[in-house]
């Protein structure tokens, strides 16, 4: 599933898609830095992904193509290894409500803040 619109909305922090098959999705630029794909967040194996807290104001200040098939976001806080396919973004826009409620659970269990 290809993107056939991606913008960035500073202002109110999100990055919007529109995909082939009519679906958008608004994705916050915290919601996309604590689900980063990368090594740093996701870990390099199941159980030691990072949780990552005070993500709150972060913001997106470029995104990079990868190819034909990704993006990677620079973000504020100097993270910029996580490459964002489209598939994954179609995921994490498909599953933003489930996967968010999954990250505040995780922060109030770890007694830390976004």
């Amino acid at each position: 599933m290809t993107p056939t619109s991606i913008v960035l909305h500073n202002r109110s922090r999100m990055l919007e898609l529109a995909f082939e098959d009519g679906r958008t999705f608004k994705l916050p630029y915290e919601y996309l830095r604590v689900y980063s794909p990368s090594a740093e967040v996701r870990g390099h194996g199941p159980g030691q992904e990072v949780l990552q807290a005070g993500k709150r104001d972060v913001t997106i200040a470029e995104v990079e193509p990868v190819g034909h098939y990704a993006i990677r976001p620079k973000f504020s806080d100097g993270h910029d290894t996580g490459i964002y396919s489209w598939e994954y973004l179609y995921d994490l826009g498909r599953r933003q409500d489930e996967l968010w409620q999954q990250y505040l659970d995780r922060l109030s269990a770890a007694g830390a803040s976004r």
